[in-house]
This record gives C-alpha cells, structure tokens and sequence, in this order.
C-alpha cells in the first residue's frame, strides 16, 4: 500500500510539473531569479532556451561605416509606473527613429540598474532602455549607458513624478523631452537579441549607443533606493555578429 501510495503521489506531482505555468512573479536573484524565468512561467520558455538573448558583452565588434539613426522626438505627454521590476515611462505617440530602412515608434523606456550592457567586459551603473516598435510589431531598443556626473533634465523629470505606489500610474499635465537622454555623439554597437525581461522575445534590434550620458549621484541613490539591482546577466553571443560604428 505504502508503494502504491508512493507511486500516486510521483504521478500526481509528474502531471504537476506538465501542467503549463502561467506564474507572474520574478525577481532577479534567487529561486524567481532569471535562471528560472521559463520555469515560472511557458509563455517565457525563451528565456531559457533561447540562443539570441540579451544583454551581451560588446567585444570584438565589426567596426564598419554604420548609417546614422535618425531621431524625431518631441516634448511629449507621458505616464509612469513603478511596475515592480523597475520605473516605466509610456510615452504619447508621434516619437520615431529610423534605421536600416525601417522606422520605429517609441513606446516606452525604463532603467536598470546595474547597466545591462557590458562593452569589452565593463558595465555602467545604470542603463536606460527606449523600446520602439514599427508597425508591423518590428522590435528596436535604444540603450543609452548612464555613468556618474551630471544631473539629467529628463530623468530629473521622472524623478519628480514617481508614483507613491507600485503598479500605480501617474499621468502628470507636463511634457517630457526624450531629446534629452540622447548623447552628442551618435556612434553605435548593433546586434541581434531579445528583450531582457521575460518573455524574453528575440528578433529584437538592438542600438546601444557608445558615449555614455551622465546622471547625478543623486539621482542614481535615489533609483537604487527603489531598485537596487535590476539587472540580467550577460547572455551567452553564440557566434551573433555586432557591428560597431567606425
């Protein structure tokens, strides 16, 4: 009997473990951590599985003549949310970059902390992330790397509008300049990855701009004072070509 018993509850947890998992919550160090993320969830499979995932070290670039990413952005209406993974600022539409023929809508960015992106083997402190779409849901994100210095006007914004709570959004009656969070040179590192977070979507492009911006020790305490470290490990290149402005 005991056997038999034994053998049901193997069955039962072996039919548990198949069910699919539509768990919400993660993390980013521990058991909800990103070596888990397909675990938690089926939808996020590619997390795990997948062979052009981001972030990655930037080494060995391919220094070619790249074109120039053409910017339109204006002062925008926006709203943010502290989603609990980070702070998100969804900005109005009529903002695009072009590149590689193809024009991209900006949807929102957000930050992490440690900066995702390592080039050559070194990371900043923190990262912003511009995610864009074009319109036939054509994924590019722009990564503009934040080391200490001066205060950013933009971020400065945000700040000044974070939400009292987590997963409430906060929709202010003034614009923001995104033009603000571009550096002044425009040199870039291009590859082929996916979005950092699950579900952890590849075929996204990736920009990541070479001249950092700066933040404020100010403003950098006060994002790790919510957010301390929001960072993905770096992803395995798996032979993927990044080409770099010359």
């Amino acid at each position: 009997a005991k056997r038999k018993k034994e053998a049901a509850v193997a069955a039962a947890a072996a039919i548990e473990a198949a069910k699919p998992k539509n768990g919400t919550h993660r993390t980013y160090e521990g058991e909800f951590g990103p070596e888990n993320w397909s675990k938690i969830n089926t939808a996020w499979a590619s997390c795990n599985t997948g062979n052009r995932q981001s972030p990655i070290d930037l080494r060995d670039g391919i220094k070619v003549d790249l074109e120039q990413i053409n910017f339109d952005y204006h002062p925008s209406s926006f709203n943010e949310i502290d989603n609990g993974h980070t702070i998100q600022v969804n900005v109005a539409g009529g903002n695009f970059l072009s590149v590689g023929g193809t024009t991209y809508e900006l949807q929102q960015f957000h930050f992490h902390r440690p900066g995702e992106e390592r080039i050559n083997g070194k990371g900043t402190e923190m990262v912003v992330h511009l995610v864009h779409k074009s319109y036939d849901n054509k994924i590019a994100i722009l990564a503009v790397l934040l080391e200490r210095g001066d205060a950013n006007p933009m971020i400065q914004t945000v700040w000044n509008n974070l939400p009292l709570e987590k997963h409430m959004t906060v929709t202010p009656s003034i614009v923001l300049d995104v033009n603000e969070i571009l550096p002044a040179r425009r040199d870039y590192f291009t590859y082929m990855g996916s979005l950092s977070e699950p579900p952890c979507t590849e075929n996204v492009l990736w920009l990541v701009m070479k001249q950092p911006m700066t933040a404020s020790p100010q403003q950098m305490a006060l994002f790790s004072r919510l957010y301390p470290f929001n960072s993905r490990p770096v992803q395995q290149a798996n032979g993927r070509m990044v080409k770099e402005s010359m």
